[in-house]
């Protein structure tokens, strides 16, 4: 079944326009490279060292010089038309390279290869600026998720293709290869005609300022800390993707003892899971941005590194594929790429999507130019990581794999420190997957952004758990103090953001004090839960609301989301047939639904409202289910 995104105007066209401008930059430069080492340096007597330092910083260069501009341009002017324009670009720059090539005038496809590095330079701030125009938020993860499905899938089969033209040989070769880059120009061209307008936000000129126009980015991307971090998290996958990416070629050859058809297995294994990464990224997300996956990613990618960096050599000389197929070292390779790209894919596309959401509209695009920017500069200093690792110091291959690794799992454990509560929702979710069947309904009715309060029926002591792992943000809750204070799990319902309250018996003031902290958490737009019963039912029907709920509404005005929940009556952490938490569980993996329904809007929540809605709420899920109250 074809995805519905694909098949509507407002984003297809688009999709098709970039996944073919990838796929036609890796054919072009990868053929260039093929040309260069095995014709021109034999022919020229060529340094191949030079030459192929020298083609990297070609096509690197102008996304240190031209990535500013391109985001001034993508917000000061039509998105629709500044696409059109690039895409002309790419047909006449594929032109030029055609007849380069046809006559083999390699310093010209040297000269062009800047060109088309221009290019792709211009149209990186339009890639992902254009998306928050035409896909709602929470269609924003799975655009990003294809859009980088498209890219590596297009890098893959670039690579694969420039290959297989390279192979030929005389007139066919020349003629395949220049009529290949023409023909694909063409069709993104063609592509990029029906994309939908996308008018930009502010009006201005454009000033020529390649240099001065990227510290300006670069600085206002300083001043907002959010997305900032985020562009240093981006900028360190394409530090990591580069390094695994550049040695590729060397490990197959000193560890794998490949040839060139095994490193094709390796990057389709990375490319492959790249995108799944990104596809289970979407799938995981459900339509929210999850920032808990990017540490999950970067520690997924820094395990599978950890087991690459272990590796024993497979061969004594060089094997083909399909020799080394046979052998289950490699299979575990194979398996650890892969791994690596579905750790990347995890954790791109949050950060992309936390660019977009988090971005003014009327800079989104200059936002995209300064990681643009930080991405070339970090490929740049992947390339000396791996010449000070490997040349200077003298490092194996191993050794290099395992310092990469290192650099991931710092960089995961970083990213815990600073948002665990995230990570924990994620984790939570995992856990009430595995131990319950799990329906939800109405996630969506939950704001994006913004304080609001969830109000629920109290079933059972995994209440809390089900709502926040079901809730597509992370979630702050009320709970009694002797149970936040409890020995082994306090640690935990700190991270998780508990508020801890005390019974007006056991201190007058703890209401109160809980109370603040409520007010203080909506005030910083955070979601709030509350079970306005105050306690377990004893019966399975939902109790009378308490007043609390009025007065917490009262001091801070929000919208309310109300929730029901079934399932849970009858389990140990319930109060049905004794006391909960004192009976053996008896049901692994219980039916459970909980539905949201549509928020009540600011100052328009009454008590005996909410509390008619939950009950509705908690009947319908009870009805999904087949489950009753008896």
């Amino acid at each position: 079944m074809i995805p519905r995104l694909l098949t509507q105007r407002r984003f297809a066209p688009f999709f098709w326009t970039q996944a073919l401008g990838a796929f036609n930059d890796n054919v072009f430069k990868n053929v260039l490279l093929l040309l260069l080492t095995f014709v021109a340096v034999p022919r020229y007597g060529w340094d191949t060292g030079l030459l192929n330092n020298l083609a990297a910083g070609l096509f690197i260069l102008p996304f240190l010089l031209f990535s500013a501009w391109g985001g001034l341009l993508a917000d000061r002017l039509d998105k629709r038309r500044l696409v059109r324009r690039l895409k002309v670009l790419e047909l006449v720059t594929m032109s030029m390279a055609a007849a380069a090539v046809w006559y083999e005038a390699y310093a010209v496809l040297l000269a062009l290869l800047f060109m088309m590095g221009t290019q792709s330079a211009l149209f990186g701030p339009v890639k992902y600026a254009i998306l928050p125009q035409h896909l709602s938020p929470t269609e924003l993860v799975k655009g990003n998720a294809w859009v980088s499905l498209g890219t590596f899938l297009s890098i893959l089969l670039g690579t694969l293709l420039a290959g297989v033209l390279a192979s030929l040989e005389g007139d066919w070769a020349r003629g395949s290869i220049a009529a290949t880059l023409v023909v694909l120009a063409l069709l993104g061209l063609i592509a990029s005609l029906w994309v939908p307008s996308a008018p930009p936000t502010q009006a201005g000129a454009t000033p020529w300022r390649p240099w001065r126009g990227g510290r300006e980015v670069l600085r206002d991307a300083w001043h907002q800390p959010q997305v900032f971090r985020a562009l240093l998290g981006i900028s360190l996958f394409w530090f990591l993707g580069a390094c695994y990416l550049t040695q590729m070629p060397a490990w197959t050859r000193d560890v794998v003892h490949g040839d060139e058809a095994v490193v094709s297995a390796l990057l389709g294994a990375f490319a492959l899971g790249v995108g799944a990464g990104a596809l289970l990224c979407a799938r995981l997300s459900a339509g929210r941005l999850e920032v808990g996956l990017i540490p999950a990613g970067a520690m997924l990618f820094g395990l599978a590194g950890l087991d690459l960096g272990l590796s024993q050599p497979l061969a004594g000389s060089e094997t083909g594929l399909a020799a080394l197929s046979l052998s289950p070292g490699f299979w575990r390779q194979i398996l650890d790429f892969a791994v690596i790209g579905l750790g990347g894919g995890l954790y791109i596309v949050p950060l992309y999507t936390l660019i977009q959401l988090e971005s003014d509209d009327d800079n989104r695009a200059r936002m995209i130019a300064a990681n643009n920017i930080l991405n070339a500069l970090f490929m740049v200093l992947a390339a000396g990581f791996g010449v000070v690792m490997l040349s200077v110091i003298g490092a194996s291959l191993n050794t290099f794999m395992l310092a990469l690794s290192a650099v991931s799992l710092t960089l995961a454990v970083i990213i815990l420190c600073m948002v665990p509560r995230p990570a924990l929702r994620l984790s939570i979710f995992v856990l009430i997957r595995v131990l319950y069947r799990l329906r939800f309904r109405g996630r969506q009715a939950v704001p994006a952004r913004g304080a609001a309060l969830v109000v629920c029926n109290h079933v059972s002591f995994m209440d809390a758990l089900i709502l926040g792992g079901g809730c597509p943000r992370p979630l702050r809750f009320l709970m009694d103090r002797p149970i936040y204070e409890s020995r082994w799990l306090n640690w935990f319902f700190r991270i998780a953001g508990a508020i801890p309250v005390d019974s007006e018996r056991c201190d007058p003031g703890g209401v109160r004090r809980a109370l603040d902290e409520v007010s203080h958490a909506l005030r910083q737009g955070e979601v709030v839960m509350l079970f306005p019963e105050g306690r377990l039912t004893t019966d399975g029907e939902m109790q009378r609301f308490r007043r609390g709920v009025d007065i917490i509404l009262a001091r801070d005005p929000v919208p309310v989301v109300p929730a029901g929940l079934a399932g849970l009556w009858g389990s140990w952490t319930s109060n049905r047939d004794g006391k909960a938490l004192t009976k053996w569980p008896r049901r692994f993996r219980a039916r459970v639904a909980l539905h949201f329904g549509d928020p009540i809007p600011v100052g328009e929540a009454k008590r005996a409202d909410m509390e008619r809605r939950v009950v509705e709420l908690k009947r319908k899920a009870e009805a999904e289910i087949g489950v009753t109250a008896d």
